[in-house]
């Protein structure tokens, strides 16, 4: 018996039959063996009349988005093929990012503290045969999933919003005036909901986004595993982004831990493609208790674990998502929003929950709900593009050889040119936003100190994506030297109607977000 199987089979439910459920996807992805679903068709008849301005598919994340327009007054149904209720395990996240709560009113300045069920500081930089990196305010903030949800459950029936759970989304029909979405439930009951738009908040691998995406192969993938447990030595401090060994079977480890409210969550992820020979999350999750006791100075037989945790978290270049399709909008995992080296989830939805309320709320009262108009809600965000060079720095094709310690040895000088440029170059980085100044700073810092590093790089990325990541990076110099212009306003707003209005507000956000200028307003309103 291998050492996951004699630790899973001791957790409670199923925990090794959900990893290879688990193994079986990633298995499909690589093989090509995902089956492409037809559930969304499109008809021409108008329909009579509609139920709902929103629904959404897909309760987990989108009961966040469903709360908050639901207190802008829209008509608003979820979809949950579940229960509704948060994990145990705590969504990471910042603290300044949680002030979006505040903005909506989906938390009282009285529940917002309640909702954080752990905190720690420092976090940690790690790489190795280079110098630890310390910061503080990063990702330390454990959010309790069932609190949160419970609270943004009950503000959303307060406010009239209408849940069906335990209930499956089995496809969508597409008319001229608005949509048309059938229902599987548990008790077998057939149902319809008509709508002016509907929302995918169904996650990576929605079926709505693998009817679009086609069977593409995913670009990139983050495979994930790890556990809760308890018994470790006293540690309030955590790790963001943690390696200490050499490149190994062909990837590199990378690792993250932090105190939780039962113990303390460790990590092991690394970046691949999707080639048919790579190895299974079973096979990582057993590298990851081999290794375990050497990261955190712990014997296995020392801890007692709570549970385990795994996934495959697929990323494609062409993100965020648009569907070819109007009146159907991705948001959260299904529009792909986070960058090729996070894992998305919690942190992407809240990131953008501002932005997507106030577009979809200007998208339902000009009744601007086309394919281009809800393409703008997902635009192109040259900060997230230019990331995609990172994710190929940290990756390794499953026929190339690299220098063992060429990946450690890059991450140590690039981190380092950061923290010495301070806080402002730093700390968005490691919260998925990408700055100008910071870039350009960071890059001529490394090329000052380590003239040789692009010689090194250049030939393991390769030439395209090199060029690849140039246009995006020089675009993330033009989004940046716009987004100032959208700060003024637009001088001739009162003769546009409400339509050209919506389409102006969506081009100053995307200059906003696309140069992670919406991070500066928050970092500046959390350090005052």
């Amino acid at each position: 018996m291998t050492l996951t199987e004699e630790i899973l089979t001791q957790l409670p439910g199923d925990a090794l039959g959900n990893l290879r459920r688990a193994d079986g996807l990633w298995q499909a992805i690589r093989t090509g063996g995902l089956p492409i679903p037809q559930v969304v068709t499109v008809d021409s008849a108008l329909l009579d009349s509609t139920d709902w301005d929103v629904v959404i598919c897909g309760g987990t994340l989108g009961i966040m988005l469903a709360a908050a327009l639901a207190q802008r007054g829209w008509r608003v149904a979820l979809i949950e093929r579940g229960i509704l209720q948060g994990r145990v395990q705590e969504w990471n996240i910042s603290r300044q990012e949680l002030t979006v709560f505040l903005e909506l009113n989906l938390l009282s300045a009285d529940e917002l503290p309640q909702a954080i069920a752990s905190t720690y500081n420092p976090g940690r930089i790690s790489f190795l045969g280079g110098e630890d990196i310390w910061v503080r305010d990063v990702l330390n903030i454990g959010v309790d999933p069932q609190y949160l949800l419970a609270i943004l459950k009950a503000k959303f029936l307060a406010a009239g919003g209408y849940l069906l759970e335990n209930t499956v989304f089995e496809g969508i029909t597409v008319h001229p005036n608005g949509v048309e979405i059938a229902l599987g439930q548990n008790s077998a009951v057939k149902t319809t909901l008509t709508a002016r738009l509907a929302i995918d908040a169904m996650g990576h691998f929605s079926p709505i986004v693998q009817q679009a995406r086609q069977g593409q192969k995913p670009d990139g993938i983050c495979l994930v595993v790890g556990t809760c447990a308890q018994g470790f030595p006293r540690n309030e401090t955590g790790d963001l982004l943690v390696s200490f060994t050499p490149i190994t079977n062909q990837c590199q480890y990378f690792w993250e831990a932090f105190p939780a409210r039962d113990g303390r969550t460790t990590y092991l992820f690394t970046y691949v493609d999707a080639h048919p020979d790579r190895f299974s999350l079973e096979t990582l999750l057993e590298e990851y208790f081999r290794l375990l006791p050497s990261y955190q100075n712990v014997q296995l037989h020392q801890l007692k674990f709570q549970r385990a945790l795994f996934g495959c978290f697929p990323s494609y270049q062409k993100s965020p998502f648009r569907f070819p399709w109007q009146r159907i909008l991705a948001v959260g995992d299904s529009s792909g929003s986070q960058s090729p080296v996070s894992f998305g989830g919690f942190g992407a939805m809240v990131r953008h929950l501002g932005r997507l309320t106030e577009g979809i709320s200007a998208a339902l009262a000009s009744d601007t709900l086309s394919q281009t108009a809800l393409g703008l809600l997902q635009p192109y965000q040259p900060n997230i593009a230019v990331t995609w060079m990172f994710q190929k720095a940290m990756s390794i094709p499953i026929n190339k050889h690299l220098p063992p310690d060429q990946i450690n040895q890059l991450l140590a000088r690039v981190f380092q040119a950061m923290s010495q440029l301070g806080d402002r170059a730093l700390l968005p980085f490691l919260q998925d936003v990408v700055q100008f100044s910071a870039l350009s700073q960071t890059l001529w810092q490394v090329s000052l100190t380590q003239p040789l590093l692009a010689a090194q790089i250049l030939p393991h990325v390769g030439m395209g994506t090199l060029v690849n990541w140039l246009v995006h990076y020089i675009n993330l110099g033009a989004y940046t030297v716009l987004h100032p212009l959208g700060k003024l306003g637009w001088p001739a707003s009162k003769f546009l109607s409400p339509e050209q209005q919506y389409y102006c507000d969506r081009l100053v956000q995307a200059w906003k977000y696309g140069s992670g200028s919406d991070y500066i307003a928050r970092f500046e309103e959390f350090k005052n």
